[in-house]
C-alpha cells in the first residue's frame, strides 16, 4: 500500500508541474506554422504525422513533366534516413554519421553554415541496423539534432552555432550502448526525444528537455516500477481497463527489465487538443524469447503520454512476449474519420507484426487490426476483446524452442513494414504505405548479457515471400476503416522511403534502386520516375518557394535493407538476416549521399 501512495504523490507532482504549458513558447508558433504548405517544419509535415501537403502546382496532369532543379552531395556515406526541413526560405539537411546539419539558402543553392559534431567513432559498432539518423526538429530558432552517440543538441538556426547540449544516454565503450538515431519533436517548451539500442539489453525510454536551457523536465521508461514508467495503476489503461499495479513488473522474470529493451527509435506525433503525444516502443531484449518469460510489457507498445507531465493515458501491447523482433515503433498517424459509421479522433499504426491497427486515440480503443500483407502468417487475428494475436504454434519460435530454425515465418524481423513512414491524403481518405515482402528462418540460441556488447540470441535468414510476386516489397493504398487493401503496387525491393501525399492528387515514394516515383492517388497508376544516384531511404518531401512547388528527397542506400552494402557485409546470415535477401540490390545502385530537388520547369 506504501508503494501505491508513494507512486500517486510522484505522479502527483508530475501532473502540478503543468505550469510547463503555461511557459511554453514552440507550441504557438509550430500550430502556425505546420499549417503553412510552403514550409517543411516537422518530419511529418504537421503534428499529425499525415506527410500530406495541400500543395497542388504538381498534380497527375503534369506530373510527368517534373524534372531535377538542383542537387547537392552531403558528402557522406552510409543510408540516408529522414528528410529536410524548409524553414521560411532555408532548407536544413541532416547525415548519417558524423551528423553533419547543411543550412541552405534557397534563393541560390548555397551554404549559410554547416555543423559537424565530434563524436567518438566507437558509437558505430553499437549502432544497430546502420549510422542512419532521421532528421532535425525545429522551434524557439532552433534546429535540434539528436546525435548517434545519444547528445541533443539545440544549434542557433541562423548561424549554426551550438546554444546547448545535454546527454541522452550512455554510449561510450563499457556503458550500456546506448546510441540514437531519431528525429526529435518539439512540442509546446519541450523537444521530445529517444533511444536506440534494444539489441544492446537498452531499457527504453522517452525524454522531455527544456527548449531553451536542455533541462530535464520528464522522463518515462518502457519497462519497470509504475513510477519510473509514469504510469498510474489506476487510472491508465490497456484496452480500456486499468493496467493495475506493477503491470511491467508482473510480466518480466525477476529483474530482466533492467535489460529489457523496449527503446524509443520511432517517430512522434502529437494532439494538441488532446495534450497527448504518440509513439512505439520496440523489441523485449534478447531475441531468444526462452530467456525472458512474460507478455515483457511495455514493450512492443503504443503509447499516449501526457506532454507536459510524461503520465501515460493508456498504452497498447501489440506484440506480447515478442518471438520475431517486430518493434512497434513505427509512426502514429493521427486523423479524424468515420469507423464503421462513427466519426473517431483515429490514431492508424502499421506495424512490422504485419497488422494495421486503427485505434480510437483519445480512449485507446482497438477499433480495426487487419493485415496488411495477405502473406503475414505467425498469427491468425488479432482477438478484439483481449488485443492479443493468435499465435501459429508452427511460426513460434518460443514453441519450437532454442536451436530450432523456425522456417517460413512472415513476415521476417525488419517487418511488413519498417521505419519507413506512411501518409495520408484527406482527399481519398486512403492511406499511402511502403511495405516490406519478405520472410524468414529464425533460431533463437541462449546468450549472457554484458553491458555495451551485443545482446541478441538468434540467428536470421531473410528472403522474398512465397507468393507469384517474386520481389522483396509493395506500395500499396490501404483503407483504415474496412482494414484492406485498396490497390498494391510490386516493387522489387521493400519500399524503405518514407512517402508524401499533395492535394493534387499525387503521392510520392522512392524505392531501393534509387527512383523517385509518382503516382495517381486513387489508381496507383505510375506518372513520373528518375533514377537518383543511389537508392532511396529518405522521405520524400515537400515545400514552395518564390512561387514554385519542388519535393526534395535524399539518396544514399543503407538502412537495414541496404546494410550489406554500406557496411560491406558478406555473408547471407550478416546484418541481422539482411544480406542475403538483398545481396542483388549491387547491380542496381551505389553508395553515396545526395539532395535532390524536383520542379515542374516554366
Amino acid at each position: 500500500m506504501r508503494k501505491m501512495k508513494n507512486v500517486s504523490i510522484i505522479l502527483s507532482a508530475l501532473l502540478a508541474s503543468s505550469f510547463i504549458a503555461t511557459v511554453s513558447w514552440g507550441n504557438n508558433e509550430l500550430m502556425k506554422m505546420q499549417k503553412d504548405p510552403k514550409q517543411w517544419v516537422m518530419w511529418g509535415g504537421n503534428y499529425s504525422g499525415t506527410r500530406y501537403s495541400d500543395l497542388d502546382q504538381i498534380n497527375k496532369k503534369n506530373a510527368s513533366e517534373l524534372q531535377v532543379a538542383w542537387t547537392m552531395s552531403t558528402g557522406v556515406l552510409r543510408g540516408h534516413e529522414g528528410g529536410p526541413l524548409i524553414i521560411g526560405d532555408t532548407m536544413y539537411v541532416h547525415t548519417p554519421f558524423p551528423n553533419k546539419v547543411f543550412s541552405i539558402n534557397l534563393a541560390d543553392q548555397t551554404t549559410n553554415w554547416m555543423y559537424e559534431p565530434q563524436q567518438d567513432p566507437s558509437v558505430i559498432p553499437i549502432m544497430c541496423c546502420d549510422t542512419v539518423n532521421r532528421g532535425l526538429a525545429y522551434g524557439d530558432g532552433k534546429i535540434f539534432l539528436q546525435q548517434a552517440d545519444t547528445t541533443l543538441v539545440a544549434l542557433d538556426a541562423k548561424t549554426g552555432k551550438k546554444v546547448w547540449s545535454v546527454k541522452n544516454g550512455a554510449s561510450q565503450k563499457g556503458e550500456m550502448g546506448e546510441s540514437a538515431t531519431n528525429a526529435p519533436l518539439v512540442v509546446k517548451n519541450m523537444v521530445i526525444t529517444g533511444i536506440s539500442g534494444g539489441e544492446f539489453g537498452v531499457r527504453g525510454h522517452v525524454t522531455a528537455y527544456d527548449i531553451k536551457t536542455g533541462k530535464k523536465i520528464w522522463r518515462g521508461y518502457s519497462t519497470g516500477p509504475d513510477e519510473e514508467m509514469l504510469i498510474d495503476p489506476e487510472k491508465t489503461t490497456h484496452m480500456l481497463k486499468p493496467v493495475g499495479k506493477n503491470s511491467s513488473l508482473n510480466s518480466w522474470k525477476g529483474d530482466q527489465w533492467k535489460i529489457g529493451g523496449g527503446t524509443t527509435w520511432g517517430w512522434y506525433t502529437y494532439d494538441p487538443d488532446l495534450n497527448l503525444i504518440y509513439y512505439g516502443s520496440g523489441n523485449p531484449s534478447t531475441w531468444n524469447p526462452k530467456q525472458r518469460p512474460g507478455d515483457n510489457r511495455w514493450s512492443m507498445a503504443i503509447w499516449a503520454r501526457d506532454a507536459d507531465t510524461g503520465v501515460v493515458k493508456w498504452v497498447y501491447q501489440m506484440t506480447p512476449h515478442d518471438e520475431w523482433d517486430y518493434d512497434g515503433v513505427n509512426e502514429m498517424i493521427l486523423v479524424d474519420m468515420k469507423i464503421k459509421g462513427k466519426m473517431r479522433k483515429a490514431l492508424v499504426h502499421f506495424d512490422r507484426n504485419g497488422f494495421a491497427y486503427t485505434m480510437d486515440r483519445v480512449t485507446g480503443e482497438l477499433l480495426v487490426a487487419e493485415k496488411f500483407d495477405p502473406q503475414v502468417n505467425w498469427a491468425t487475428h488479432v482477438d478484439m476483446k483481449t488485443g492479443r494475436p493468435q499465435v501459429v504454434a508452427k511460426y513460434s519460435t518460443d514453441q519450437n524452442g532454442e536451436d530450432v530454425d523456425t522456417q517460413g515465418v512472415c513476415p521476417a524481423a525488419l517487418g511488413s513494414k519498417d521505419q519507413q513512414p506512411a501518409t495520408y491524403s484527406p482527399r481519398t481518405g486512403l492511406f499511402y504505405v511502403p511495405t516490406n515482402h519478405v520472410c524468414m528462418n529464425y533460431e533463437p540460441f541462449e546468450v549472457a548479457y554484458a553491458a555495451g556488447q551485443p545482446y541478441i540470441g538468434a540467428t536470421l535468414s531473410m528472403f522474398p515471400a512465397p507468393d507469384s510476386h517474386g520481389g522483396l516489397g509493395n506500395f500499396i493504398a490501404w483503407d483504415a476503416d474496412k482494414g484492406e487493401i485498396v490497390w498494391s503496387l510490386p516493387e522489387r525491393f521493400s519500399v524503405w522511403s518514407g512517402a508524401l501525399a499533395t492535394a493534387g492528387d499525387v503521392v510520392f515514394y522512392g524505392t531501393l534502386e534509387g527512383y523517385l516515383k509518382a503516382v495517381d492517388a486513387k489508381t496507383g497508376k505510375e506518372l513520373y520516375r528518375f533514377k537518383t544516384p543511389s537508392g532511396i531511404i529518405g522521405n520524400i518531401n515537400t515545400y514552395m518557394h518564390n512561387g514554385k512547388q519542388y519535393l526534395a528527397v535524399l539518396s544514399g542506400v543503407g538502412g537495414w535493407a541496404g546494410i550489406g552494402m554500406a557496411a560491406g557485409l558478406e555473408g547471407d546470415t550478416e546484418g541481422l538476416g539482411a544480406v542475403g535477401a538483398y545481396r542483388k540490390l549491387t547491380d542496381y545502385t551505389q553508395l553515396g549521399g545526395t539532395l535532390t530537388v524536383f520542379t515542374i520547369p516554366n
